[in-house]
């Protein structure tokens, strides 16, 4: 998909909102990998990055990435509480589409001693425990970038459920180049490109977060409904949906 002169986007420019919207409707129903192409090659060269999970469906976006450029940085957030499935899952992908600037971004270990010294504060301040270990090593991992890429899909939760595949946040571009695929659409792809499920998938896990703030769920249940779950919160806060 050729781009015209107006796709170029300039995120100092205090029009992201706008260009945000332009391109909504320039990429509407679009193919992820034409999406992604555009972003990597044309409309962010060097200046962009996927922030990945490494959750239970992140496979699939990370495939079409690689179809697109294996060279674009892959943001993980390391946060000391994952599963250890998810750490093999990540290791795991990251071979197989061999990308070549692979990050793990840690929390400042200076602020998780002063504030979490037991390891526990997720289970008293899950908020305050997000942004020291998600929220804040994220705003210094993207610090670099102008754009990034992201899993989210309209049909994971309500909250969602309006989300474009272009988003102006913060000074940046959002990128979500799966935000009109369905779960049909997710499993498809998966047997299609016979991608590895993260092995937590198979025990009822739908969405993937750290150990201690995710259960599994019942068949028919919200996708996101083991995240916190008995808690008043839905998101961890590097995204607002």
């Amino acid at each position: 998909m050729a781009l015209a002169i107006a796709d170029t986007v300039d995120s100092a420019s205090g029009a992201l909102p706008a260009q945000a919207a332009h391109l909504n409707a320039r990429f509407a129903g679009a193919h992820p990998i034409d999406i992604l192409r555009a972003a990597v090659s044309e409309l962010f060269p060097g200046r962009i990055a996927l922030v990945s999970s490494f959750g239970a469906e992140s496979a699939l976006l990370l495939h079409f990435l690689a179809e697109v450029d294996r060279h674009v940085p892959i943001l993980f957030l390391d946060t000391g509480k994952h599963f250890i499935e998810t750490l093999m899952y990540r290791d795991i992908l990251g071979g197989r589409f061999d990308f070549t600037d692979m990050r793990a971004l840690e929390p400042d270990q200076a602020a998780i001693a002063a504030a979490d010294p037991e390891g526990t504060l997720w289970s008293t301040n899950p908020d305050l425990c997000c942004q020291l270990r998600k929220v804040d090593p994220l705003v210094r991992g993207l610090a670099p970038f102008d754009a990034w890429i992201t899993g989210r899909k309209r049909y994971q939760n309500s909250t969602r459920a309006a989300l474009p595949v272009f988003e102006a946040l913060d000074g940046r571009i959002k990128v979500n180049p799966l935000a009109h695929w369905t779960a049909a659409d997710i499993a498809a792809g998966f047997k299609e490109f016979r991608l590895p499920q993260h092995p937590l998938v198979y025990d009822g896990f739908k969405s993937i977060g750290c150990q201690p703030c995710t259960i599994s769920v019942a068949e028919g249940d919200d996708i996101r409904a083991g995240r916190w779950a008995g808690r008043d919160k839905t998101e961890c806060g590097i995204h607002r949906q």
